[in-house]
């Protein structure tokens, strides 16, 4: 692989959704990922998650895991943690996302591995941290959403809390991890001395909560679940029924609501004292709500989308597969098509980060154990007798 972060060595001890996720981001930009899996359990549990399964291998495991090597290894065991070390020395970056305990257990830790390198930099993912009382529970997206106040604010009023439907804590935990992991390597390439980077899913959560977390802190403002996805303070920030469907609007400006009257024809509207300015309009709420609605409801989505395009930020309420089947998704290369030996060619999402110059290539996600037989004879100069003596006794 080429691209901005060629050149760059990664070893991830990873699986499932968060870690992988983070660490997908910089294989797609260049870094060499090399997944270190355990033969015991045949690597990653990820391999096993249905629909599209095909042997140690899927679908979920493909889309988190294109342009990545798969070593299978035996850390727990003393040839192994060996090996592990010998590559450690010609590597930038050691990657984990186990629970909180663990790292220091299995010797993944800067004080643990310093000695083989001195820059190395140990970025682990947790669900609470490697530290504090609460740093041995486990923890998964769905339950951070739950404690961390996520499903108390989705849904509508009177309506149970509701979780949102993609993991966006794992996923966001996943790329602050592969940030934080690249701020280390950077400090570490100019200094020469490496560190610990701790990132954890409940953390990851509560800064996401930001504004409302300050609204909160500062103010005691706890704000409730909201029909219609409405915003907390902008009006109308909300969807809206509309002959056939449903339409979102955004008015985050005072000329956006302006805009608006305009395009219902009322332009009175915007200079009524009950509606302009935020403050007003929100206090006002429901007797706006009571004009906007059938002026929304008199049109296709469709015919509103070419109406205020342009002029007030709007968008179609899609399903996903509405959404996934956009051509201009793929004029961006964000779906991409990635030749599998088995699957044949597999569609997936593609990377979000653009760089000019850089041409992305995409490899399938490794088979288990692909690259363990490369690795450890070209990287660390082991004979084709001293792989088979380590394969049979289990230690890869």
């Amino acid at each position: 692989m080429s691209g901005p972060l060629e050149g760059i060595r990664i070893l991830a001890v990873s699986q499932f959704g968060a870690g992988p996720y983070g660490t997908l981001m910089l294989a797609d930009l260049g870094a060499e990922i090399i997944k270190i899996e355990d033969p015991a359990t045949r690597g990653d549990v990820s391999r096993s998650v249905p629909p599209g399964l095909a042997e140690d291998d899927s679908l979920y495991f493909q889309c988190f895991n294109r342009n990545k090597r798969s070593l299978l290894l035996n850390l727990g065991a003393t040839e192994g943690n060996e090996i592990f070390h010998r590559l450690v020395k010609i590597s930038h970056g050691v990657f984990n996302n186990l629970r909180g305990d663990v790292p220091e257990r299995l010797g993944l830790t800067y004080d643990a591995l310093k000695e083989q390198n001195a820059a190395i930099v140990c970025c682990s993912l947790s669900a609470y941290g490697r530290q504090g009382s609460q740093a041995s529970v486990p923890g998964y997206d769905p339950l951070m959403q739950a404690s961390e106040g996520y499903m108390s604010l989705t849904g509508g009023p009177g309506q149970p809390p509701t979780k949102c439907g993609v993991s966006v804590i794992d996923f966001t935990a996943g790329v602050s991890a592969a940030l934080g992991l690249m701020a280390g390597i950077w400090s570490a390439q100019r200094t020469g001395v490496g560190c610990d980077v701790n990132v954890s899913l409940r953390d990851t959560a509560i800064s996401m909560l930001n504004y409302y977390a300050v609204w909160y802190l500062n103010r005691g403002m706890v704000p409730p679940r909201l029909a219609d996805s409405s915003h907390a303070l902008f009006v109308p920030a909300q969807t809206f029924r509309t002959s056939d469907g449903y339409l979102a609007i955004f008015c985050g400006k005072e000329k956006f609501w302006q805009e608006l009257c305009q395009a219902f024809g009322k332009p009175e509207l915007a200079a009524e004292s009950r509606f302009c300015n935020f403050e007003q309009r929100d206090k006002h709420k429901p007797e706006l709500l009571a004009i906007l609605e059938p002026l929304f409801a008199s049109r296709t989505t469709a015919e509103w989308v070419d109406l205020l395009t342009g002029k007030v930020p709007c968008a179609p309420v899609r399903s996903m597969a509405e959404a996934l089947d956009d051509p201009a998704l793929r004029s961006v290369n964000m779906i991409i098509e990635v030749e599998h030996p088995v699957f044949g060619v597999v569609r997936e999402a593609g990377c979000p980060i653009r760089i000019s110059g850089d041409t992305p290539e995409h490899r399938p996600a490794p088979a288990l154990g692909e690259d363990t037989e490369e690795i450890l004879s070209e990287y660390l100069g082991y004979s084709p007798q001293e792989i088979q003596t380590l394969r049979e006794r289990g230690i890869i």
